[in-house]
Parts: structure tokens; sequence; C-alpha cells
């Protein structure tokens, strides 16, 4: 068996067609959505990109494998004790390892473990290949790579491709060659002038006064990238910036994808299409950034097209991406490990049913300390430390009346306030019980300085916010954030 997992960076799935989106970004991972399934409502666990990759590989949510942040202890997974052995059973568990023991070879070509010192994340593979830029590669650069190794392997039986773009992640980098497919269309209509006044008075990191993250900044290598947006005409260069990084992937997996039906592998290859994590696009106020555990952030696409599963259709249930670890032990024949937390939905891929879950948790550590739980038409977040965005200790959204999160509607809906907080109370409890560890690694990164994405920048910040009229704002962080100062 022949298994290609396409992992894209900060790939939101309402930007790809396939989800609905309107302009044209990807019509080559359209057409994988066709030959497979697509899942609507699918959850990292743990955001941002280090976390999020943590879980998936381990199979184990961050307070479980430790890690949760992007700097400190909570950056490294937990020490394996008397567990480990000889070898590390975690490493020996983890998604790369279920296809050497299906007796497959197993490549990646992907920056990710040199960007974040996370070398655990090579765990399983025969062979690497890094191009050493640590993400600020272009797909451009990848595909070649890709190319060579289809020609040296893609006919050979039995191997697991993992390939990695980076290229809707900011800063965003399409080349300039390629040009601006979306010139003439619109960006999305529920931003009005009224929502980017609104905005503008936003406070944190990556608002639209700061899309560089604490300051306007332009950054002289990526144009594409702007440093802020007064209005809906520099709006539009945000979206079309990230818009152009997806198209650009996608034309290069395209081309990948041509190479493989030329070698006859297409058809008969399994091709799983994810991300790490989303971005918000006015989302909470936000901008160019994955930095909150809302759904913007943390829901991702999936596409899975598998030998003789379904074709074409959707899963709407509520399900996480270490849930894809168990699947595939299991759609392979390999033994399940009891210390992963995902569930398997390979019954799906079979012609089976999966109920899926009533709920999910999901955590994000780097840039705020904060949960959020998913349920029937809800989200509900906790904050224990806001980034410096002013986030009230409770949020409540309405995903049906509300998808992109404007309007906080906690004091209507006490009841469903305390539904959320009993289900992620009841999922920590939970998940400190069957812990290795008596520490919720969440507190660790608030003993260690808070998030990282927050170290040394208020001072700093609270000058930017002055000097764009934000004053107000200014004051109000110095009160919530005096030991910041």
């Amino acid at each position: 068996m022949r298994i290609l997992f396409v992992d894209i960076d900060t790939l939101r799935p309402d930007h790809m067609g396939c989800y609905g989106y309107f302009r044209n970004t990807t019509p080559n991972l359209d057409a994988v959505a066709a030959d497979g399934i697509r899942f609507e409502n699918y959850f990292c666990t743990d955001a941002p990109c280090l976390p999020s990759r943590a879980a998936l590989f381990s199979g184990r949510f961050g307070i479980h494998n430790g890690i949760v942040g992007h700097a400190g202890t909570a950056a490294e997974r937990w020490a394996g004790g008397l567990e480990r052995g000889f070898k590390n059973p975690d490493d020996q568990n983890n998604l790369v390892n279920i296809f050497r023991k299906a007796g497959m070879y197993t490549a990646s070509i992907s920056t990710f473990p040199e960007r974040h010192s996370a070398w655990w994340f090579n765990a399983g593979f025969h062979e690497m290949h890094n191009l050493g830029l640590s993400g600020r590669e272009t797909a451009g650069m990848v595909t070649p790579v890709a190319l060579d190794w289809l020609d040296r392997h893609g006919q050979e039986d039995n191997w697991f491709l993992h390939l990695h773009m980076w290229d809707p992640h900011t800063p965003y980098r399409a080349p300039e060659e390629f040009g601006n497919p979306f010139a003439d269309s619109p960006i999305s209509d529920w931003i009005d002038e009224e929502t980017v006044r609104r905005h503008l008075d936003c406070t944190g990191p990556h608002s639209l006064l700061e899309l560089s993250m604490y300051d306007d900044h332009q950054l002289p290598d990526f144009p594409r990238m702007p440093a802020r947006a007064r209005n809906l005409e520099e709006l539009r260069r945000v979206f079309d910036g990230y818009d152009c990084g997806v198209r650009y992937a996608d034309e290069q997996l395209g081309r990948i994808f041509d190479q493989m039906r030329e070698l006859g592998i297409y058809e008969d290859c399994a091709i799983l299409v994810s991300s790490d994590h989303g971005e918000n696009f006015g989302e909470l106020g936000i901008y160019c950034e994955h930095g909150t555990a809302d759904r913007a952030t943390c829901r991702i696409p999936m596409l899975l097209k598998w030998p003789g599963g379904p074709r074409g259709t959707a899963d709407s249930r509520l399900r996480y991406h270490i849930d894809l670890v168990p699947t595939l032990a299991e759609l392979l024949g390999t033994e399940a490990y009891p210390k992963w937390d995902g569930s398997s939905y390979a019954a799906l891929l079979q012609g089976g049913e999966d109920a899926g879950r009533e709920s999910l948790v999901i955590s994000q550590m780097a840039h705020v300390c904060q949960r959020a739980a998913v349920f029937e038409d809800w989200i509900y977040l906790r904050t224990l430390h806001d980034g410096y965005r002013l986030f009230d200790r409770e949020m409540l959204f309405h995903l049906s009346e509300d998808p992109h999160e404007q309007f906080d509607v906690k004091d209507r809906y006490p009841e469903v306030c305390a539904r959320g907080a009993k289900i992620i109370l009841d999922w920590q409890e939970e998940a400190m019980l069957r812990s290795g560890s008596t520490t919720d690694p969440m507190w660790t990164v608030m003993k260690e300085n808070g998030p990282y994405h927050t170290w040394r920048e208020l001072p700093d910040y609270l000058k930017h916010l002055e000097k764009t009229g934000r004053s107000k704002q200014a004051q109000l962080l110095r009160e919530r954030h005096p030991d910041d100062l």
C-alpha cells in the first residue's frame, strides 16, 4: 500500500473550495475531496504548531504528552520515567511507527523538527529531508524534492510519505511572479466597514493595527504580508496574501498529483490532507494569527481518499485530529496503544457508521492560556491569560448565528456557560486521572512567565497602543497585567 500525507500548515478549511469557499483556491485538493471523504468538524486538540503536531504524532492530548506551548518546560515532552526502558514506548507507538509496523517504508519532507527543536517528530522515519529554512521555504522549493522522491520510490510498494508545505502560514510568502489570481474577487461579505471600525478598537497582537504581531513594522522580504489594515481596501491585501499562499501550495500539489498519475499510482494511493491549525480572519477581532482556542484556530481540514473507501461524501460529526492514529492502526491491522487518547473512525472508511463525539475540549497555551468546549451549536471559552487581548474570563458564541465569533452571548445563556464549564472540568479531571504527571501543563505555562508569545512584549506594546490612539486599552492592560511591566 502507498500512503501520502499532505500536511499544509495553517490551512483553514473554509478557505478551500471543497468546504464551500467562493474563491477558487484549491482545485487540486477539491479533486481529492471528490475522490474521498471530507470531515467538516475536525479539530486539533492543542494549538498552535508545536502542540498540535505533538498531539497528532503521539495520539495524545497535550495534557498527557506535556507539550502545550512554544517555549519553556511546556515545549518539551514529559519525561518517560521508569516506563521508558531502552526505548521510549511513546515513540515506538507514534503515528509514523504505525506504518513501520505495517511493513512500510517511511519518509518525510519537512522542516518542522528544526523549526521547533522537535526531534521526536523524526521517530519512525527511515528517511528525512530538511531544506534547512525552518518553515520559511515555499512550496516551490518543496515540490522538486517530492518529485525526485516519487521518481525513485513511487512505483515501489508499501511506503508512507509525509509532505509538508508552509505557504499559508504568516508571513504570507507566495512568490511575486505568482501574481494575484484573486485581484478581481471580493473578500468575505460578512466583513463590512462597520466591522472594520469595530475591529480597529481591538487590543492585542495581530489586531488590525499590528498585523506584524505587536507593531506595524512591514517585513521587507514579504510584501504580501501587510503590517496593518485600516480599511476594507487594505484588509483585502490580508485575505489575498493568505489565499495566494493556499492557491500556490495547491498548484504545486497539482504537479505532484500529476506525477503520481504518470507513474500510475494515484488511483490506488491513499491520500490524507490536513493541517496543524487554522487562521483567524476577524474572529475575536484577530487577523493573520492562530493564537486562541477558538473555532477559527482549531478547526482544521481533513480529506481522506482511501482505496475502497467512500467517495465524494462528508462527515459532520465532532472529531479530534488525534483520532487519526487509532484509525490508521485499525485500518492497517496494527496493535492499538493503551495510552492513545483518540478514537478510531475506521468504520466510516469500511462502509460502516461511527457516532463521533458529543463534545470536544481544545487548548491553546502558546499565545494565551485558554481552553474551550465545542458542543452542539456552541463554543464556550475560558481564559486564564488573555495574551493582552482583554478577553473576559468566560466567552460564549452561538456558531450557527455567529460563525465568526463577533458577539459574546454569555450573559444571555448562563445555563449554556455552565454546561460548557462542566465539559471542560470533567475533561480536565479525567485527563489528570489518566496522566503520568501531577501537573496540568497549562499551569506550568502560567507559572513560567505566561504564554511564550507574551514574554517581554507588554511595555513596548503599550507604547504602540498609545501611538495608535488606544490609550484606554493601554490603561486596561496596565491594570490587568501589572506584573508584566
